[in-house]
């Protein structure tokens, strides 16, 4: 604990280190690398990482935690000159508290990942990164940590099937811009609406966003079948996106939970055209379900071009897994065909309209359409290249997630019971070259973890009157947490329940160690640092 977290490594003598006993035989301390020292305060929340999450790889092996690096660890509760030894300093005076804790720097615990469907509004699905869990910061030596709050999107909307559906803020521009297009277009085909003309778009604006919804909802359904959990779905400027907490587990699950979307669109603008065939044209209804129809069969279409961060580009990624077996070499492919379509955009959209093959002369594109036409494709261009490169990047995380095991990450720790002084605690850690207390009852039961930021704020010369408890930070049951966790299970077991350390045990139980947080997210760090 003293100067700062840092990381440790697996020892090799297989025996659980903490046990509730008296002074430890003493060992050398094991080397280690960390630069700062002190974790995060309880509450505190992970920073991210979206796109699909990867799955994780389960610990193995056996032995005791400690620390690795080329630095060597000061002693247990030294920083910034402090010795940490326990010894024994002058009474204070009659009547003098001993030194509060100082508070302790926020660190941050690396986020899982997210798969997310985005449906682009007029035209199909981008991609992106989701990022996640907010928590709170800081707290007295035994509050217990506050769960994360959801995250939030903009106006809550509902919640169908339990999960929370947002429109942002941006969404409203968009319904602007399309009720002022459409609202164009009406004045041409129904001009005796007169203003009324822009009520009728808004409606539409509405409801072509309801198609992107039942959209997203499809994505959302398939998720929840396949038992994979969804954070939310979110309505955005250029459409909308489900936030989906798991990767599919098989190429086929992929491939179903990609299709999904575009076939519910598909269906929707034929469910309008069968309307279409109801209503008189040229009436308020002909035009409107004219207009769903057309939006909703782009939507589909755009949707299924074979490249990333498209619901195609997942397709594409499904099948290329199910023929190599690998799914990074899948999501290399679809990620370049996606980079590939987004210059095509870029590119062919302006001079498709320029050349009338959309349906408009030559003649009619000039000026701010063709500033317009260009600025859209610019646009959707940046979105589908974004996207792609977000998977790729994402990709490397699922390679690397696995590497974050807690058997390997932890600290060893020693048992103290809850009045031992400060100073004597400190001792028998250093003897030990612990780098973590565990306080537990007379029965070696664990009752709590004494903080790193708590000890470090005591003055030596008030330790031998500090009991331990008065450091410590009840346990409850998230901060108990499987010493063979590993990757995006173990991310998850620490969003769930923020705090700086937790408590490492066996399956049967016993206790392996303390797992400070601060070392979970330099790991991370170090993890995605290196090349694939």
């Amino acid at each position: 604990m003293g100067n700062g977290p840092h990381p440790p490594t697996p020892h090799t003598d297989p025996e659980p280190r903490a046990h509730p006993t008296t002074t430890p035989t003493p060992e050398p301390p094991a080397p280690t690398d960390r630069a700062d020292d002190t974790p995060a305060p309880e509450g505190t929340t992970p920073p991210p990482t979206p796109s699909p999450s990867t799955p994780t790889g389960t610990g193995t092996g056996t032995g005791t935690p400690g620390s690795s690096g080329t630095d060597a660890p000061g002693p247990l509760g030294t920083d910034a000159g402090s010795s940490g030894t326990g010894t024994p300093g002058p009474t204070p005076p009659e009547g003098t508290d001993p030194a509060r804790p100082a508070a302790p720097r926020p660190h941050h615990t690396p986020e899982p990942t997210h798969e997310e469907h985005r449906t682009l509004a007029h035209s199909g699905n981008g991609g992106g990164s989701g990022t996640g869990g907010d928590g709170s910061g800081g707290g007295g030596g035994k509050r217990p940590p506050r769960k994360p709050p959801e995250p939030r999107g903009g106006l809550l909307m509902g919640r169908p099937f339990g999960v929370p559906v947002y429109v942002a803020p941006s969404w409203f521009l968009v319904a602007a811009l399309i009720t002022w297009v459409f609202g164009g277009q009406l004045e041409r085909v129904l001009p005796e609406l007169g203003a009324a003309r822009y009520l009728v778009s808004l409606f539409f604006a509405v409801a072509f966003y309801g198609s992107v919804l039942i959209h997203e909802l499809a994505h959302t359904v398939a998720a929840l079948r396949f038992k994979l959990p969804v954070r939310r779905i979110q309505l955005q400027f250029f459409g909308g996106v489900s936030e989906i907490e798991k990767e599919a587990e098989t190429p086929g699950r992929e491939f179903v939970l990609a299709f999904v979307g575009p076939l519910l669109s598909l269906v929707l603008s034929g469910v309008f055209y069968l309307g279409l065939l109801a209503v008189r044209p040229g009436t308020v209804p002909g035009v409107l379900l004219a207009g769903l129809m057309i939006s909703n069969l782009i939507v589909a279409a755009f949707n299924l071009l074979p490249g990333l961060p498209l619901d195609g580009g997942r397709m594409l990624r499904a099948v290329v897994w199910k023929i190599t077996g690998k799914p990074m070499s899948g999501t290399i492919a679809a990620a370049w065909v996606g980079r590939a379509l987004a210059v095509t955009v870029l590119i062919g959209l302006p001079l498709l309209t320029q050349s009338g093959a959309l349906g408009s002369t030559a003649v009619d594109n000039v000026g701010m359409d063709t500033v317009f036409d260009a600025l859209l494709a610019a646009i959707l261009a940046a979105i589908i290249w974004t996207g792609a490169g977000n998977s790729l990047r994402m990709a490397r995380l699922r390679e690397h997630l696995p590497e974050l095991r807690a058997r390997n990450l932890t600290r060893r720790a020693v048992p103290v019971e809850t009045d031992t002084p400060l100073s004597e605690a400190l001792r028998r850690a250093n003897a030990a070259g612990a780098r973590a207390l565990v306080v537990v009852d007379p029965d070696g039961t664990p009752l709590s973890l004494v903080r790193e930021a708590a000890i470090v704020g005591v003055p030596e010369h008030r330790r031998p009157w500090v009991a331990v408890s008065g450091l410590a930070q009840d346990l409850t049951d998230g901060m108990r947490v499987s010493a063979e966790l590993a990757g995006e299970d173990l991310l998850d077991a620490l969003r769930a329940t923020p705090a700086t350390e937790y408590l490492v045990v066996e399956e049967t139980g016993a206790i392996y160690g303390v797992l400070s947080a601060a070392d979970v997210e330099r790991a991370f760090v170090k993890a995605m640092a290196r090349p694939s």
